[in-house]
């Protein structure tokens, strides 16, 4: 059964269903009225569903025709549809195999073209690295021979230098041989703290300030090695003995006391270097220490700093030998300060006694200015005197020729002429 046809039943049967209802609602409304009325009522219900069912029918076959042919009419639009459809997919499936195989070509060129660019890179890249390697090992050889001569050439320097120095060091090591035997005479230690003071002086002092080998103390035989000139103001210069000594035995043996770190040597070895150096001030004390000749008091000069700083730090020393033996002790730095000092002192008294001939020379002026003044007003006077005699011949003898001359004249014609006039 088709849909049409069932529509159909269902609006008949509403139809019928309507026409009962109708029906018993009229016999409810008339219960005394005739039942003929309600079947023509009825028939005639019947009847008009009939007609409507048959045109029911009729319009249903017409849309069922026309519904059928709108069916046909889509289902060869579909067809149509579907076969325009296939003949885009077989387009689409050709253009899409046209492009494919063409895009397999381009990029079969591309492959080719990149893979023989590829190789050209990598042939014009290796060849650069064959250039930068070959470069490259060019200058490295190059600077490694450089350097290597450099440094070959340092070395021969350096070599050259060292063998020179141990030349110099045989040379010193032979020069310090001669020193030793120099020192170990006592005579030769004595030249050489001579030597070295001496030189101290000459550069300090001027060759007047000083003398060498001078026996200080009147009536003694002993001559100190160097004596200071002390000016005074009024009679001979007083001097200042200066003795150099040297204990090179003494200090030789603390020095190998220190080097050794034996305590007991080494306050040994300081005990008896105290006790040489406390005999040689009371040396110089009683050979060249003698006021009023020679100041009160004289100047051991030692010739090493290492030795001058060993007697200093002696706990005591220099004040002992200051006080019992009137001797200072000074080394070459502090033998030159004192001689500075000294010097200063000469210049100091020159120039006090310069500033004393100049007052001489200013009391001598002083009294000599009232004769001077006495005189330039006698000589003022005669000046005056004269002056008003010059003045008398200007203005009373002057006017009495004038007078004179006036009665003088001459005619025009007696005038007299200067040669050369017409």
């Amino acid at each position: 059964m088709s849909p049409i046809e069932l529509v159909s039943i269902v609006v008949a049967a509403v139809a019928v269903v309507v026409a009962a209802v109708a029906v018993m609602r009229a016999g409810g409304a008339a219960p005394g009225a005739p039942a003929a009325v309600d079947e023509q009522t009825l028939a005639s219900y019947l009847e008009r569903t009939n007609a409507e069912v048959a045109s029911l029918k009729t319009q249903q076959a017409a849309d069922a025709a026309s519904t059928r042919a709108s069916l046909d009419a889509a289902a060869r639009s579909i067809e149509q549809a579907g076969n325009r459809v296939d003949g885009m997919r077989r387009d689409v499936t050709s253009q899409l195999a046209a492009s494919a195989q063409a895009t397999t070509q381009h990029l079969q060129g591309l492959s080719q073209t990149t893979t023989e660019q590829l190789r050209l890179i990598r042939q014009d890249t290796n060849r650069q690295l064959d250039e930068m390697r070959a470069t490259v090992d060019d200058r490295l050889t190059k600077t490694l021979n450089d350097r290597l001569s450099s440094s070959f050439k340092q070395i021969n320097e350096s070599l050259e230098a060292v063998y020179r120095g141990l030349g110099d060091m045989k040379s010193l090591a032979a020069g310090v041989g001669d020193l030793k035997k120099t020192l170990s005479n006592v005579k030769t230690r004595g030249i050489l703290g001579e030597v070295q003071l001496g030189a101290i002086l000459s550069e300090v002092l001027a060759p007047a300030q000083y003398a060498e080998n001078v026996a200080t103390k009147p009536g003694s035989a002993d001559r100190v090695e160097f004596a200071v000139k002390l000016p005074v103001e009024e009679g001979e210069p007083v001097w200042l003995p200066i003795d150099a000594k040297f204990p090179g035995d003494t200090y030789a043996q603390l020095r190998d006391a220190l080097d050794s770190g034996d305590r007991e040597a080494i306050v040994a070895a300081r005990k008896q270097l105290e006790t040489r150096i406390k005999a040689e001030a009371r040396d110089i004390s009683t050979k060249y220490v003698s006021v009023p000749a020679t100041t009160n008091f004289g100047i051991m000069f030692l010739p090493f700093e290492g030795l001058y700083a060993e007697v200093v730090s002696m706990p005591g020393l220099i004040e002992s030998l200051q006080r019992d033996w009137h001797v200072n002790v000074a080394g070459p730095s502090t033998m030159a300060a004192l001689l500075s000092s000294l010097e200063m002192a000469y210049q100091t008294f020159n120039l006090q006694r310069r500033t004393d001939e100049v007052l001489r020379v200013l009391q001598a002026v002083k009294a000599e200015l009232p004769k001077y003044q006495a005189e330039l007003r006698r000589a003022k006077q005669q000046i005056d005197l004269a002056g008003r005699t010059v003045d008398g011949i200007i203005t009373t003898r002057t006017n009495v020729m004038e007078r004179k001359l006036k009665d003088i004249s001459l005619n025009e014609d007696e005038t007299p002429t200067l040669d050369g006039e017409e």
